[in-house]
């Protein structure tokens, strides 16, 4: 990740911090997409500055009309592209980097989580943009993650950063995505050298052509920047615990309790308890902030510092969204070192 420096006292941006909102930033009014786009590459270290004192920055009054000029205001708010590794919800390609924040239907929400917790290397900061507004809901949340490993049971905070979490994922045309949009390959040696170059252990089930993957993180992390630590990691979004119960029931009973798209468990594969899944999507709740959506909004997220997640919606919403500032787990000082196999085994 790119280091800043610390914004002087007199930034030109002047930040609004509101209870239970992002910090939102106004910029000058009336600009052309020439004019903006020179403002925020003026403003770049300011901006930059305070998103790694708050974890997220809300651009308003921009003229982004679309993904191009969404493009434009990226390319001077990122110096560095981000990939998207082992796919796990459905996005529209507009290229360029550009991508639909998620294509999930309008009434599921999504839970916070940060981008890519589970690979090797991952985006340090997202960079969203409303191009149309939602007539209800919708807004893009987003929570602290050096809040939230405060406010954790320390004796989970303790059992976490001991052994990590695990995660599991079966691939089905069915449920989730297939293999081979995940790994964005049809060559099962492809997909293979990727998974032994990336610590993802993984098995093949002859039968119907489907894969079981298996891959060990740390939950813990250190920002390479501000040298806070974070909570990190899709444990709670992707536990079965978390779905909606009638999803879940309905899950299982299709797939057995080992055949979900997607579960997770502490690092030794043990399971957490009900409550304590619980427990760890409170501290979610309680740190997460939100601010409606207005056409031309950007909103720029450190992915290590703050968890970003969506809430459900009425009307015509589009987000774009970019990834940038590439971050190598090795880079974080983990907790845990990646791992295909059970802590202590």
């Amino acid at each position: 990740m790119t280091t800043f420096a610390t914004a002087p006292a007199h930034t030109g941006i002047d930040p609004v911090r509101e209870p239970g909102k992002p910090v939102v930033v106004h910029t000058p009014q009336g600009l052309d997409l020439d004019a903006a786009v020179a403002w925020v590459d003026t403003h770049r270290a300011a901006i930059q500055a305070e998103l790694h004192r708050s974890g997220a920055v809300l651009l308003r009054g921009l003229p982004v009309e679309d993904a191009a000029s969404f493009a434009r205001a990226r390319d001077a708010l990122i110096q560095r592209r981000a990939g998207y590794k082992e796919k796990a919800t459905p996005r529209t390609d507009f290229g360029e980097g550009v991508f639909s924040s998620t294509d999930l239907p309008a009434l599921q929400p999504i839970r916070l989580h940060n981008e890519n917790s589970y690979t090797l290397d991952f985006p340090g900061v997202l960079l969203f943009g409303c191009v149309t507004a939602p007539e209800e809901g919708g807004a893009t949340t987003v929570g602290d993650m050096r809040e939230a490993l405060r406010l954790l049971p320390p004796e989970l905070v303790e059992r976490f950063e001991r052994a990590g979490w695990l995660l599991v994922r079966n691939y089905s045309e069915l449920a989730g995505l297939p293999w081979y949009k995940t790994f964005a390959t049809e060559d099962k040696a492809v997909a293979e050298a990727y998974c032994d170059e990336n610590v993802v252990g993984y098995e093949w089930l002859d039968e119907d052509d489907s894969m079981i993957t298996r891959q060990r993180r740390s939950a813990i992390v250190t920002h390479p920047v501000t040298g806070e630590r974070t909570w990190f990691n899709h444990f709670a979004f992707w536990n079965a615990r978390t779905l909606d119960e009638d999803i879940r029931e309905v899950l299982v009973e299709t797939y057995g309790e080992d055949g979900l798209p997607f579960n997770t468990y502490l690092g030794d594969g043990s399971r957490l308890t009900d409550a304590e899944v619980d427990a760890i999507n409170e501290v979610y709740e309680r740190v997460t902030v939100r601010e409606t959506w207005q056409q031309g909004d950007l909103m720029i997220v450190d992915n290590i510092l703050c968890a970003h997640g969506r809430e459900a919606f009425k009307g015509d919403r589009k987000i774009l969204v970019a990834m940038g500032e590439p971050v190598a787990l090795a880079e974080c000082a983990p907790a845990t070192q990646p791992s295909t196999t059970l802590f202590g085994k």
